[in-house]
């Protein structure tokens, strides 16, 4: 014997599994199956849009500075002076990360597909060393600029120019002058620089 389910009887067991599938997977995407296609592109997309939340939008590079030697010199400033507000507006904040910096850089693209949020996981880590090292090294003390110098030509991801690993001559009070690298890679985009990080030699 044939049995007729109504129509709307359908509608009702179709609404209360597509419920029951956003419960089982709450934020993303339920496990591929036959007919649907999750393809690395659209998983990044969505791990940046999380990423993103809360963060204000951003197409230029906020602070910074003119030129790379104004960089410079406003970082050696800011370390003898032990400023951290300064040393912190010189740098990509998480903003320019997520909006400037990740989508177009190597490590978030094949074969490395890093995801955004691991991404800035480390590089805030080493990040955090590094200004640590270097004020707990030179901060506090006369800083003269001498001179600088990036290694290599620039990597060209996007609209950004990425400059590094850089060395920088000072000289400390009466010192002779030394070169080191006390920050780490630097980028240029339309006529503005900032730090990428300040992951530094000075372990």
């Amino acid at each position: 014997m044939l049995l007729t389910v109504p129509r709307g009887a359908l509608l009702a067991l179709a609404l209360l599994a597509g419920c029951q599938d956003r419960d089982a997977h709450p934020g993303g995407a339920p496990p591929a199956g036959p007919g649907t296609s999750y393809t690395p592109d659209s998983v990044r997309q969505v791990e940046l849009r999380r990423f993103r939340e809360g963060l204000d939008s951003v197409a230029e590079l906020q602070g910074g500075a003119p030129t790379r030697e104004a960089l410079v010199r406003a970082f050696l400033d800011a370390v003898a002076a032990r400023d951290s507000a300064t040393l912190a507006s010189l740098r990509l904040s998480r903003a320019e990360f997520a909006w400037l910096y990740y989508p177009t850089n190597p490590q978030a693209l094949p074969p490395y597909d890093l995801d955004p949020a691991t991404y800035w996981l480390t590089h805030h880590a080493q990040d955090g060393k590094g200004l640590h090292n270097v004020l707990e090294r030179l901060g506090g003390r006369p800083l003269e600029f001498v001179g600088e110098r990036c290694e290599g030509e620039a990597s060209r991801q996007g609209e950004n120019r990425v400059y590094g690993p850089c060395l920088v001559r000072l000289r400390t009070g009466h010192a002779d002058t030394s070169e080191g690298r006390v920050f780490g890679l630097v980028i240029e985009r339309r006529g503005r620089w900032k730090f990428v990080s300040y992951a530094n030699d000075l372990d």
